[in-house]
Parts: structure tokens; C-alpha cells; sequence
């Protein structure tokens, strides 16, 4: 048999899933993808070759006999039986975890320690973490010998310098861990990693990178290292996004709490699944119906999201010292070039210069030949980046393809 990995990547209402095989170069190809969403209101499943054809789709009525356990227990029924099929031996399972703390600061294979340890730091990421430990307890528990490793978005910042991550808290509070950790570190270090090839120059320099999707951040990187990051100690603050606020004055929570009674269940709540892009225009938090829409909450909700993208390009370009790249990935990022263009009119103080043209043609050069700073669309894989970490890290411990 040839090997394979396997990347589990759990969320609140779905469960993302893919196959990847070692092909030659010692690089992973992918071998199929799929997911569980709906979880919690009608789970549907579908998986897809890598070419995107549909392999296999199947429903489920809303019931709590359908939950994430018995739906992880599922996709990993679906993987064996079409590995199998494929004579690929499953050599171990990647899963993204949002939150690494200050214990994890990079990629590590799982056991109980390891799993208490994530389990300690639910509060710090309430709404994830969960939902990111849950498959890994679900795949320990139907395959107690296979190997699964923790790949974490908190761990590529680790190299941002330490005054950028404290807050001017009592230092009781610092030490207790509460500072600015960053996220979205997998998608960040694949795009490092592509900027190699895709602007070499620029890679040895001063680099954005906006992450733009239902999650939204913007990391600067200097010689592919990220030295910051628009999120947190959560992963609401920076930037604008579908469901969450971003960046807000802590007085508006006491003020919340004072005269609006709000307990700590009602804020969260709020804070996450009530605001951003969905708060602001009352109609959605899907770009796309906001860009076709007419309503002028509409357009008031699109202009916050573009004024807090230029707010903190501005913030980033003065740490880095000035710019050399600039990149836009992710949903909103990867397929939508009104924001891009939104996104960077006005910019041209910074060097920016956008092809209209390329733009619209979806790049992956969007910058005219003269602009100072180039542009670029780079899809980011963060699953790949998973798997690459999976497979590097198991064969440090004598497992290989």
C-alpha cells in the first residue's frame, strides 16, 4: 500500500475533511475533500474528487441522534472504506486547532497529556476549540492506535516580537496568559511559503497578507515571518467580519453590561454570531449578497469592512517599515475583485497601482507593471499545510509514506 494523511478540520456547524497522498518529489497530492455542514439543523454531507467531481452526497433530518461525534464517526467510515478502495494505507490524522497557547508553539503529536492541555484552554478560544478536540477524542476512540498530530493557527505568530503581544494590563493578568496570541497561522505560513516561488523578491522583504473571509485578519510578514497580527487574544479583534465585531472599545462592553444588563452568555453571543457584516447591514453576512444589494445598510456595511482593511494595512506597512507585497487570499479575498479594488483605492501613497484588467481576470498579478508594491491573489490551502505538517512530523517519529 502507499501512504496517506488524512485532515479533519471540526467547526461549530461543520466538519471539514480531506485525503492526501505522497506523490513523487516527496510532495502530497490531494486525493478528495468533502465536509458535514449543517451540523445542528440538517447535516449534509459531500465529498469530492480533486479534479471537484462529486463522489458521494447524503442528508440527515435534524435530530440529535445526528451530532458531531456520530458524524466524525461517519466521515471516518467514508475515508477507510475509499482508501481501501484507492490501496491507501492511512499513516495517521491532521486536525486544526485554533488555539495553542503558550504550551504549542508549533505542530505535535497527540496523547492524553496533550489533549488535557488543549482541553485547558477552552476559555480562551470557547467557541472553536471544542469543536477542534472533539474529532480527535472521536478518532482516538474508534482507532486508539493511529497516529494524530495538532496543528495550530496560534503557532506561526510565535515569532511576532514580545511587545507587540502585550496588552498594557496588570502584569498579573500577562502572565496568566492573557495577551495577543494571532490566528489563521496555517493559512498565513502557506501563503509565506508560496511567496517564494510566486515573488521571491518580495519575500525576502516586507509582506501583507489580508486574509479576507467569514474570518478576517491581516498579518505582516518580514522575510516570511509574521511580526503581526490584526487578532488577539480572541478571534475577534482586528478586522471586520461576517458575524464578529473586530476591534472594539472595551467600553462598550461595560456600558452593555451596565445599562443593557447583558450577562457573559449574551455578550458572546453577540460579539460573534450577531455582529460584523450581518449587525451592521441587518440583511447578511455574505459579501456577495451585500455587493448586489441596493439597501443602503448594505453599503454602509461594506464600507466599515473596507475602512478597517485600509486602517490596518496602514498599521502594518508603519511596523514593517514600509512595503513590498501585498496579498489577498481566502474567500472574500481569493474570488472578489470589487473589495480587492475597494480595498485598494486610495492606497496609491503606499505604492499600490491595480490592474483593473487582472483584477477582474482574478490575477494571480493584479499590479500594473510599474506599481511599486506588486499585488497578488493567492488561494490559500491550509489543509495542505496540515497535512505537510502531519507528514513531517511523523516521519520524525519513524512513520513515513
Amino acid at each position: 500500500m502507499n501512504g496517506s494523511i488524512s485532515v479533519i478540520n471540526g467547526g461549530s456547524s461543520s466538519i471539514k475533511f480531506s485525503l492526501y497522498r505522497e506523490a513523487e518529489n516527496d510532495r502530497l497530492s490531494l486525493v478528495f475533500r468533502g465536509q458535514v455542514d449543517g451540523i445542528g439543523v440538517a447535516p449534509r454531507f459531500v465529498a469530492k474528487s480533486a479534479e471537484g467531481d462529486i463522489l458521494d452526497e447524503q442528508t440527515w433530518p435534524n435530530s440529535p441522534e445526528y451530532n458531531h461525534e456520530t458524524l466524525m464517526a461517519h466521515i471516518i467510515k467514508w475515508i477507510r472504506e475509499h482508501r481501501q478502495a484507492l490501496n491507501l494505507d492511512l499513516l495517521g490524522v491532521g486536525h486544526r486547532v485554533v488555539h495553542g497557547g503558550n504550551e504549542f508553539s508549533s505542530p505535535v503529536k497527540v496523547n492524553n497529556t496533550v489533549l488535557d492541555k488543549l482541553e485547558a484552554l477552552i476559555p480562551l478560544a470557547p467557541l472553536h476549540q471544542p469543536h477542534n478536540i472533539g474529532p480527535i477524542r472521536t478518532v482516538a476512540k474508534l482507532y486508539p492506535t493511529l497516529s494524530q498530530v495538532a496543528c495550530f493557527d496560534t503557532a506561526f505568530h510565535t515569532t511576532t516580537p514580545k511587545h507587540a503581544k502585550l496588552y498594557a494590563l496588570p502584569r498579573d493578568l500577562i502572565r496568566e496568559g492573557v495577551y495577543r496570541y494571532g490566528f489563521h497561522g496555517l493559512s498565513y505560513e502557506y501563503i509565506a511559503s508560496q511567496m517564494k516561488t510566486v515573488d521571491p523578491a518580495a519575500a525576502k522583504g516586507r509582506v501583507v497578507v489580508a486574509h479576507l473571509g467569514s474570518g478576517a485578519s491581516m498579518c505582516g510578514l518580514l522575510k516570511g515571518k509574521s511580526i503581526g497580527n490584526s487578532m488577539g487574544f480572541t478571534a475577534i479583534e482586528g478586522l471586520v467580519m461576517g458575524t464578529r465585531t473586530g476591534s472594539l472599545d472595551p467600553g462598550v462592553i461595560l456600558y452593555l453590561m451596565q445599562n443593557k444588563k447583558m450577562d457573559a452568555a449574551a455578550l458572546e453571543e453577540m460579539l460573534y454570531k450577531r455582529s460584523g457584516l450581518l449587525g451592521v447591514s441587518e440583511i447578511s453576512n455574505d459579501m456577495r449578497i451585500l455587493l448586489e444589494s441596493d439597501d443602503e445598510r448594505a453599503k454602509e456595511a461594506v464600507d466599515v469592512f473596507i475602512y478597517r482593511i485600509q486602517r490596518e494595512l496602514g498599521a502594518t506597512v508603519a511596523i514593517l517599515g514600509g512595503l513590498d507585497a501585498l496579498v489577498f487570499t481566502a474567500g472574500i479575498g481569493e474570488n472578489s475583485a470589487e473589495i480587492r479594488s475597494l480595498a485598494c483605492a486610495g492606497m496609491e501613497w503606499l505604492g499600490l497601482k491595480l490592474d483593473e484588467e487582472a483584477n477582474r481576470a482574478g490575477g494571480p498579478k493584479i499590479s500594473t507593471d510599474d506599481s511599486a508594491v506588486s499585488i497578488w491573489v493567492i488561494p490559500t490551502d491550509e489543509e495542505l499545510m496540515i497535512a505537510t505538517h502531519t507528514k513531517n512530523l511523523l516521519s520524525d517519529h519513524g512513520i513515513s509514506a
